[in-house]
């Protein structure tokens, strides 16, 4: 009888053990750090680009925006490109 009470109270014990102890800390790495960044300042942006594609032209254009915080508060920065068909200038 006191191992029926007492077997709900250690499975618990049991789970909330193995899942604290399971924990995965969080990895923030970027093969590439021209498309992300952690920590610091915001970097700064490039001009837009204008680039011959054949018959048209594009304008590429790259903007660092934040994407949040990691757990120890540092800002997470990314980098956006955005790219649009201009005229070729001739």
């Amino acid at each position: 009888m006191p191992l029926r009470r007492c077997l709900p109270v250690l499975l618990l014990t049991v789970m909330v053990a193995g899942c604290a102890s399971s924990t995965i800390s969080p990895s923030y790495t970027s093969s590439n750090p021209d498309v992300m960044r952690i920590g610091g300042e915001r970097p700064a942006n490039r001009d837009a680009t204008v680039e011959s594609a054949g018959s048209f032209c594009l304008e590429t254009a790259e903007r660092w925006n934040e994407h949040g915080r990691t757990p120890d508060d540092q800002t997470l920065w990314a980098k956006d490109t955005l790219r649009k068909v201009v005229p070729c200038k001739q």
